[in-house]
C-alpha cells in the first residue's frame, strides 16, 4: 500500500492567480478578448426556424380545435383556460419533435464533421470537484482516464489532474488523501496529479471551482471540467482540446455525455434511452443552437481565461435572502460567455463521454429538487442585460422544464373534474337556463381520437430515435438481437409511462416548495442501489398515493373518465414503483444482459479499466490502517 503524504498542502502546485470580476448583470459587458462575428446568423436562423415554426403552428392548430369543440352555448373562462394550459403543455412537446426531426435531417444530409486539428498545443487542467463521494469510484475513473490518455497517440497537449475536495466527511477525507497518493504512484512520471480540500465549501460547486480559478488557473489554457462520476477516454478529451485549440472564438464547447453504469430497473430506464434516443435530440439541439450552446455542468472543455474574466456569478435575490448564490450555475455561466462575446458549442457525436445516473426513483427526485430549484431561479435572470436571445430561451426552457408538471397536474384535475358527461362533477348550468345544463361540444370520439394524438407525440421522438439508429452508430444487433431489443422497447415504454405521473406530482411539489422559498437540502448524490425503508417510501410517495385512490374511487363510481386509468394505476402503486426502481438487475443473468450498453460503448477499455481500479482501490481503501488514520 502507497504511504500517504503527511502535509497535505504539498499536494497542490505554486500559486498561479488569476482575476475573476463578477459579472453585473444589469449591464452589458463584452469581453476585448473575444474575437468579432462570432456568429452564423443566416444558416442559425433558418435552422431556428425550421424548428421554431411548425411546433407553434401545430401548437395553434390543437388550440383552435379545442375552442371549436367548447364553442357551444359561447366560451367560458373555463374553457379558454384549459384550452391555454393544453397549448402550454403541448407547445413542448411538439418542440421536441420538431427538434428530433432536425436531427433526423442532419444525420440523412450532412456528413459527420471532420475532427479539427489543434492549432497550438495547450495546457489542460482536469477538474474534479468531489463532495462527500465514494473514494474509490472517483478515484477509480481517474485512474482509468489518465491511463487512457497516456496510451492515446498524438497528443500535444499537456494535461493536469486535480481532484478539489469539499469533502465535509473526515473518514471520507483520509480515503481521499490515500487514493491520490495511489494515483501519484501509479504515473510517477505523469501527468501531474493533485488535491485540494477546502476548509469551507462556499456556494458549493461553483465556490469551488472559483476557489480553483483565482489561485491556480492562471498556469492553464484550458479547463476540463468533470463530475465525481464522470469519465472521459483519452480519445474525446484530446478531441476537445483538439476543437478547442483550432477554434479561437469558442469560449466553451459541451459533449454529450451518455450514461453509463446502470445496475438497477430505473438506472436501466435511464441508460436504454440514452443510449437509444438521446443522440437523436441532442443532434437536433446542436443544429439550431449552434453557437448559443448550453453547459450542463460537467464533461466540457472551457477556455480559462474567458471563463474568469466573463463568467463570475454574482449572489441574487430570492425570497428569504438578499444574496443568494446561483444555484444551476452552468446555464448561466453559458449566458455569460455568449453575452461576452464567446461561442458556446456543443459536440453531440464525440464519443467516450460518460456519466452515471441515479439508480433509484428517490434518489432521482432529490437531485431532481436541486436542479428545480435552480432553474426556477433563472426566471428572475432573463431580464439580464446583453444575454443572446437563444440563451435566454435556454434559462427559460429549463425553468418550464418544471413548470409544466403544475399545468399537467392542473389539466389532470380539469380532466377529472369534467368527467363523463353528465356525470361531470364541474357542471355548465347557466342562470338563463338553470335546468338544462350546456356541456362542451367534445363527444367520447373526440376524446379517444386527441389521446391517441397527445400520445403519439408524446412517443414520436423515441420512434424517430429507433428510426435514426443505424445514423446514430447503435443496432439491434449490438443491443443483444432483434428479440431483446424489442422487449427492451416495449420495457422501457410501458415503464417511462408508469414513473411519468409519478414525477410529475413530484415536480409538482418541488414548484410548490420553491415557491414559498423552501431551500433544497445539499447532500451527496447516493449512486447505489440500496434502497429505502418501507416507512420512507410511504412518507415520501404520499401525496401520489392519495391523488391515486381518489381518481380511482371517482373512476369505480363513473364520475372520472376511465381513460384517466393509466394515470390512476400509475399513482395509486407510487409506493411499490418506488421500491421496484432500485432492483438491482445485476443479480440475474437477464438483468446483465440488459444493462450492458451498447457494443462499440461496451468494448471501450476505459470502461473496464475504470471498473477493475474501483474494485483495486475499494480494497485498498478498506485497510485497517487507512480507518485508524481516519477516525
Amino acid at each position: 500500500m502507497t504511504r500517504a503524504p503527511r502535509d497535505i498542502h504539498d499536494l497542490m502546485p505554486a500559486p498561479a492567480p488569476l482575476a475573476r470580476p463578477i459579472q453585473n448583470l444589469r449591464a452589458p459587458y463584452r469581453d476585448s478578448n473575444a474575437p468579432r462575428g462570432n456568429s452564423r446568423d443566416t444558416e442559425a436562423l433558418i435552422w431556428r426556424l425550421v424548428t421554431f415554426l411548425p411546433a407553434i403552428a401545430m401548437t395553434l392548430g390543437l388550440g383552435a380545435t379545442f375552442m371549436n369543440w367548447f364553442q357551444s352555448g359561447g366560451l367560458t373562462a373555463t374553457e379558454i383556460a384549459l384550452t391555454a394550459l393544453i397549448m402550454i403543455t403541448f407547445f413542448w412537446i411538439a418542440f421536441s419533435v420538431c427538434t428530433a426531426t432536425v436531427g433526423i435531417i442532419t444525420f440523412a444530409f450532412y456528413r459527420r464533421p471532420k475532427p479539427s486539428q489543434a492549432a497550438t498545443p495547450m495546457d489542460v487542467a482536469l477538474l474534479i470537484p468531489v463532495y462527500n463521494e465514494k473514494t474509490s469510484d472517483v478515484f477509480g475513473n481517474a485512474l482509468a482516464m489518465i491511463e487512457d490518455l497516456k496510451r492515446t497517440p498524438g497528443t500535444p497537449h499537456r494535461y493536469t489532474l486535480f481532484v478539489l475536495s469539499d469533502t465535509r466527511d473526515e473518514a471520507i477525507a483520509a480515503q481521499e488523501v490515500h487514493a491520490i497518493a495511489e494515483l501519484r504512484a501509479a504515473f510517477p512520471d505523469g501527468p501531474g496529479i493533485h488535491y485540494r480540500r477546502r476548509a469551507e465549501n462556499t456556494d458549493h460547486k461553483t465556490g469551488n471551482l472559483a476557489d480553483w480559478i483565482e489561485n491556480w488557473g492562471g498556469a492553464h489554457e484550458a479547463m476540463l471540467v468533470l463530475d465525481a462520476d464522470s469519465l472521459m477516454s483519452g480519445k474525446a478529451i484530446l478531441r476537445l482540446t483538439d476543437e478547442l485549440s483550432a477554434d479561437p472564438s469558442a469560449g466553451l464547447i459541451q459533449s454529450f455525455p451518455q450514461i453509463i453504469g446502470a445496475r438497477s430497473l430505473y438506472g436501466w430506464i435511464q441508460q436504454f434511452s440514452s443510449s437509444v434516443y438521446g443522440s437523436l435530440l441532442s443532434e437536433g439541439l446542436a443544429r439550431w443552437s449552434d453557437r448559443e450552446g448550453n453547459f450542463w455542468g460537467h464533461n466540457a472543455i472551457i477556455r480559462t481565461q474567458a471563463f474568469a474574466s466573463c463568467a463570475g456569478l454574482p449572489y441574487v435575490r430570492s425570497l428569504r435572502a438578499q444574496n443568494a448564490a446561483i444555484l444551476s450555475h452552468d446555464f448561466v455561466e453559458a449566458s455569460l460567455l455568449r453575452r461576452a462575446g464567446w461561442a458556446v458549442r456543443f459536440l453531440p457525436r464525440l464519443k467516450g463521454s460518460y456519466e452515471e445516473a441515479p439508480q433509484t426513483l428517490i434518489d432521482f427526485i432529490l437531485r431532481d429538487r436541486r436542479w428545480c430549484s435552480g432553474n426556477l431561479q433563472h426566471l428572475r435572470l432573463l431580464r439580464s442585460s446583453g444575454f443572446h436571445a437563444v440563451s435566454r430561451f435556454h434559462l427559460f426552457h429549463g425553468a418550464v422544464a418544471y413548470l409544466t408538471s403544475p399545468a399537467w397536474f392542473t389539466l389532470l384535475i380539469f380532466w377529472a373534474l369534467l368527467g363523463n358527461g353528465e356525470n361531470s362533477i364541474l357542471t355548465y348550468f347557466s342562470a338563463e337556463n338553470p335546468e338544462f345544463p350546456l356541456w362542451p361540444v367534445m363527444h367520447q370520439e373526440n376524446g379517444i381520437y386527441m389521446l391517441i394524438f397527445m400520445y403519439a407525440m408524446l412517443l414520436m421522438p423515441k420512434v424517430m430515435g429507433l428510426t435514426a439508429m443505424r445514423a446514430t452508430g447503435v443496432s439491434a444487433r449490438q443491443m443483444g438481437g432483434r428479440l431483446r431489443f424489442t422487449g427492451a422497447i416495449l420495457s422501457e415504454v410501458i415503464l417511462s409511462m408508469a414513473y411519468a405521473p409519478i414525477m410529475m406530482v413530484q415536480q409538482t411539489v418541488a414548484v410548490l416548495r420553491v415557491s414559498v422559498g423552501v431551500k433544497p437540502a445539499w447532500v451527496p448524490q447516493r449512486r447505489g442501489t440500496e434502497g429505502y425503508p418501507l416507512r420512507t417510501v410511504l412518507k415520501f410517495h404520499f401525496v401520489e398515493t392519495f391523488a391515486g385512490v381518489g381518481l380511482t374511487a371517482g373512476i369505480v363510481m363513473g364520475a372520472i373518465s376511465l381513460w384517466l386509468s393509466p394515470i390512476a394505476i400509475s399513482l395509486l402503486f407510487a409506493v411499490p414503483l418506488s421500491m421496484l426502481s432500485g432492483l438491482d438487475l445485476s443479480r440475474w443473468a437477464w438483468g446483465r444482459a440488459q444493462l450492458e450498453p451498447p457494443a462499440p460503448t461496451a468494448a471501450l477499455p476505459v470502461i473496464r479499466r475504470a471498473t477493475a481500479y474501483r474494485a483495486h482501490l475499494d480494497q485498498v481503501l478498506d485497510q485497517p490502517q487507512i480507518k485508524v488514520a481516519a477516525e
